[in-house]
């Protein structure tokens, strides 16, 4: 099976947009309630067993189970008989909330994520369809269950032969947007190793560093933006909380928030097809990127957008052709790529590498990137020639 996410701008009316309100709004309710719930269970099995808290005191039978996924979702199938609102919105489209409700506890106790938070009016942004039986697609047009037929702007085709398996619509500052999910019963073939292979090292002085040689500087797409958002956040702090002003102030904030999102996107593509025009191999580093993103240096990593741009360059390399890899990053700034000596750690102020031992010179970024280009091609089998000793190795660099 083959799955591919194809992304439209829907034309929805205005019936077709009240109604996507009023759905996103009773999402936002279920989920707070089913998290109430959660949260309840939890807090009563932390309370003494011989006293009162002086604060709060969730009283819960001992033998009352943990809220579960399909134990909420009974509950929700019996409260429709008391609140009849959530008949008006596909049954489906509130098991997904509550799904996603359970995907953010299991990724909080495995994925170290923070326990999750209620969402205040306007943060539901999406609601699934998770089944798109029958006829769903016509051009230009879409039939979603219990809505109906939605126009949306068809900016591509989408090729014969694939089943429509779930369908997202999201909200943005900019309009209404659908995903579509569409699989094919077909296995393509992996990418398989071959041709040039090119390492890659990742950067704030440079976004990109190649093993060619090649430096490509780092477009300042949120930092560049910042004196503008500064100006806008300050007019939504002076408008009244709530009001038609403060809602179009905040508008423009979510505004410029989108484009330098899209525009940093849209540089992230430009570069991944250019990095796969000359290269048959790309190997990157396996970096923590959460770890990058706490530091002190965080504004500027989130800035850069480094593991957008590694997914983005793995699927333009997946439709190219070309092979991708992720190799140990440890050291690959601190050791020679022509003779494999280690030089030491180098502060952020030295920019150049210089070995000590065999007395090669070239750009910090560069070694670093012919380091992961090594660590790459022994990976895959390859022997790798020294730059300048025609010294070979067979094993990846630790």
């Amino acid at each position: 099976m083959f799955n591919l996410t194809y992304e439209f701008k829907l034309k929805p009316n205005k019936e077709q947009i009240n109604t996507f309100e009023s759905w996103l709004e009773i999402n936002r309710l279920v989920y707070n309630h089913a998290l109430r719930e959660r949260k309840d269970w939890y807090k009563s099995r932390s309370c003494r067993i011989n006293a009162c808290s002086l604060h709060n005191c969730y009283i819960i039978p001992a033998d009352a189970s943990r809220p579960t996924y399909a134990s909420q979702c009974k509950s929700l199938t019996a409260a429709k008989k008391d609140y009849p609102e959530l008949k008006s919105v596909q049954s489906q489209v509130l098991q997904q909330t509550l799904k996603r409700l359970e995907v953010a506890f299991v990724s909080m106790w495995e994925r170290n994520f923070g326990f999750p938070r209620f969402k205040k009016h306007g943060r539901m942004r999406s609601f699934v369809f998770p089944q798109m039986n029958g006829e769903r697609l016509k051009p230009s047009i879409l039939n979603l269950p219990k809505i109906g037929w939605v126009k949306f702007r068809q900016s591509r085709d989408i090729p014969t032969g694939g089943k429509i398996k779930q369908a997202r619509i999201l909200k943005r500052v900019s309009g209404w947007y659908v995903m579509l999910t569409v699989q094919w019963d077909v296995n393509p073939p992996q990418p398989m190793p071959h041709g040039e292979g090119a390492g890659i090292d990742v950067g704030l002085t440079s976004m990109v560093a190649t093993s060619n040689g090649h430096l490509y500087k780092r477009p300042r797409f949120f930092v560049d933006a910042e004196r503008k958002l500064k100006l806008l956040q300050q007019r939504v702090s002076r408008k009244q909380l709530g009001s038609n002003n403060w809602l179009k102030a905040q508008k423009k904030v979510a505004k410029l928030h989108e484009y330098v999102a899209n525009c940093r996107k849209d540089w992230h593509r430009k570069l991944s097809h250019k990095l796969c025009d000359d290269a048959g191999m790309i190997f990157v580093e396996d970096l923590n990127l959460i770890g990058l993103s706490r530091g002190m240096l965080g504004k500027h990593c989130l800035d850069a957008g480094f593991g957008q741009f590694f997914n983005i360059l793995e699927q333009i390399c997946f439709k190219r052709g070309v092979y991708f890899q992720k190799v140990d990053a440890r050291k690959t700034s601190q050791i020679c790529p022509n003779c494999l000596y280690e030089t030491g750690k180098k502060t952020l102020a030295n920019r150049i590498h210089a070995c000590d031992n065999c007395g090669y010179t070239t750009d910090r970024d560069i070694a670093a990137a012919q380091v992961v280009r090594i660590r790459g091609l022994a990976a895959v089998g390859h022997t790798v020639k020294m730059l300048n000793e025609g010294k070979t190795v067979g094993f990846p660099v630790s």
